[in-house]
Parts: structure tokens; sequence; C-alpha cells
């Protein structure tokens, strides 16, 4: 940072970003659906929209969607890569600096966790402030097809519980505030406190009516969380 830089300060104590759509421009889960035919790639890239809009609840739609794909281990490495590719444009710098000024970050995502820590890594995020959704081989092989066990980031209310979890344990200082671009993210204000929609990537009007903040690039975001 520069030294004018340096005489900032953090809105914020504690920043919880979602991934998708958010630190990374893509959707793992639908672009794990196009590594499959196009009729399978346009229904997961539909149950993904209507879960992200508010129109169906994650609940029923999440384990359906990896149940269709069946994604690889070696998928998911790739996911991996992928998600690193796109990067939202000065993401990494941002939560650089974030951390510089003493700001603890954490992801919290209906993502799938392997492809996610990664992305962690590159970002400086430490893996175990990374929680998100762990699957499973229902065949012990390399293909992951179902949720192991309870996965409460796979459900609709489940990062208002996880973030209401690391609030109460003291993982997250107050103030605090959500980063995101989807339902679930405006669901966890009421844990968090403050809800800033995301919509540099995606834009969802039920989302930003449901924010205190909108930020349409990465410049306003820096802008709502370093002042």
């Amino acid at each position: 940072m520069s030294s004018h830089d340096s005489a900032r300060r953090a809105a914020f104590a504690s920043v919880v970003f979602d991934a998708d759509s958010t630190l990374s421009a893509i959707e793992g889960i639908d672009w794990l659906g196009e590594r499959r035919n196009a009729a399978v790639a346009a229904q997961i890239a539909d149950l993904t929209n209507q879960a992200m809009d508010g129109r169906v609840s994650l609940d029923q739609v999440y384990a359906e969607r990896v149940a269709r794909i069946r994604p690889t281990r070696d998928e998911l490495q790739l996911l991996s890569e992928a998600y690193i590719a796109h990067v939202v444009p000065g993401m990494t710098a941002l939560v650089a600096d974030l951390h510089a000024l003493g700001v603890t970050t954490a992801v919290v995502s209906g993502g799938i966790r392997d492809a996610l820590l990664p992305l962690a890594t590159h970002l400086g995020i430490a893996h175990e402030r990374v929680h998100a959704v762990d699957l499973a081989s229902t065949a012990n092989d390399q293909v992951l097809d179902a949720l192991l066990g309870d996965q409460p980031l796979a459900t609709s209310r489940g990062k208002v519980t996880v973030v209401e979890q690391l609030r109460r344990s003291g993982a997250l200082s107050q103030p605090a505030v959500m980063v995101g671009d989807g339902a679930t993210d405006a669901a966890a204000r009421e844990s968090v406190g403050t809800f800033i929609a995301f919509t540099g990537v995606v834009r969802r009007a039920a989302v930003v009516d449901a924010a205190d903040h909108e930020a349409v690039d990465i410049n306003a975001l820096r802008s709502l969380l370093i002042l």
C-alpha cells in the first residue's frame, strides 16, 4: 500500500465473501455442468439461476445438480484452475489490502470446498476460513455424486447458520459484512449485520433490493470496505 493508503482504515473488522460470481467470475457448478452435454448444462444453469434469484430453495436443487453432473476429482482440480484464472480483476489486491489493515476475511460459499481451497490460497485466505460444501462418492471411486453427510451450505439458510456460528465463536470480529451476489448471501445479513450486493459479475434485482449497499465493480467494493 502507498503512504496515502496507509492512512486509510477498514470499514469493517471482518469481511465474509461468497466465492462464485464474487471472488471469481464463474459459477463452479455451472462450469462443471458445461463439461456434460448441452441439455444437462442448460438444466444446471437454470437451476442455479433460480436458486440464486431466490425463486426456488437451494435445498431443492443442490443435491439434484450434483447427482446430474457427477463430477470427478480430476474435474474439481480443473475447476480450481478455472476459479483462479477468472478471479475478479483487482480482488487479489483488495484482499491483501484488507489483511494489511488487520481485517479478518472468510469465505462462506455454496461451492465445492475442494475446488475452492486453491482459490483461497491464491487470494491469501487461510483454508480454515473457507466454509463450503463437501461431496462424497457413493461408489467410493473418483466420481463425487452425493453430499458428504449434513452440509448446511447446500441449503438456502446455510449461510445464515454458518455466519452466526462464526460470529458467536468469535471467529468474526464486529462490525462484519457479507459480500456476495445471491439470495443466500442476502439472507446472511441477519447474522452478520450488513450485506453488500456485489454486481460486478451478475446483477440480481431481488438481491440488490435486500442489500445495504450495491458494489457495481471492484472499485466500488473497495470504497465500501476501505475508507
